[in-house]
């Protein structure tokens, strides 16, 4: 927010001097501020506008398989304080959760509608899809409807089918400590993670990796306008793409 107070006070030197450059950049400071509050109201408006498209399909998602179990219900939960939503958000979100799982629900029109507040910004997008397969894979498991629906919702997006799975993989990489995962399943799924074959030579290797995280990078996304409450969701994501990459690098040392 420099920029405008740097240039209200030239323009105001062309115009008187020194007395003119100080008018100007007390101009320049106000128009900041202005700009400031104007990004920060977006923000706010975006946050409003993403909560109940998300809480009506997630609710949809986790009904897909014909039940909503506990641990689905939790993770939606959760996702209150991870978006520090107030008292009121929280009664939006749980009203859009609850007609999502009505057997009228219309997947397609509520999906349209967020494509319309996110302007089809490839990071929310990416971020709604990320929310949903984390709910739907709360009970650790994602079931074959639950799948379906998660590739029909990709679509809708513009987003290819292979990053449902890649996400998936994410999510098994981040409990396969304690879900008992093989390390050849393990591998594999990293590989899944960062989109390359097992075939891949390291250059190939590094280079995806290095994509992925530029293109995840919470600094990145704030600077195009990601909430700071939802930073947490891209930190997680980028820590699991750097876990995949040291698991492959790892087994390749090993001669794995």
């Amino acid at each position: 927010m420099l920029f405008p107070i740097i240039i209200g006070g030239l323009i105001g030197y062309q115009f008187g001097r020194f007395p003119g450059f100080l008018m100007g950049a007390v101009a320049g400071v106000l128009l900041a501020s202005y700009l400031k509050n104007r990004l920060r109201s977006r923000l706010a408006d975006l946050q409003s506008a993403f909560i109940e498209p998300m809480f009506a399909v997630m609710g949809a998602l986790c009904k897909a398989d014909g039940v909503v179990t506990q641990d689905e219900i939790q993770v939606a939960e959760q996702f209150f304080d991870r978006f520090r939503l107030s008292d009121r958000q929280r009664e939006t979100a749980k009203a859009a959760f609850s007609r999502g799982k009505s057997p009228d629900f219309d997947l397609d029109a509520e999906l349209d509608r967020f494509l319309r507040v996110s302007r089809g910004q490839a990071m929310l997008l990416q971020l709604f899809l990320q929310l949903q397969v984390s709910a739907v894979a709360a009970d650790g498991q994602v079931h074959p409807q639950e799948h379906a629906m998660l590739v029909r919702i990709a679509r809708k997006l513009g987003l290819p089918d292979s990053q449902v799975d890649q996400l998936k993989a994410m999510l098994r990489g981040a409990h396969a400590d304690t879900a008992g995962t093989s390390a050849s399943q393990q591998l594999a799924d990293a590989y899944q993670v960062l989109g390359v074959p097992a075939s891949a030579s390291d250059q190939e290797l590094k280079r995806a990796y290095r994509k992925l995280m530029s293109e995840n990078h919470p600094d990145k996304l704030a600077g195009r306008g990601l909430p700071e409450s939802m930073r947490d969701m891209a930190e997680e994501k980028t820590r699991e793409i750097s876990h995949a990459y040291d698991i492959i690098s790892n087994a390749r040392r090993n001669g794995n």
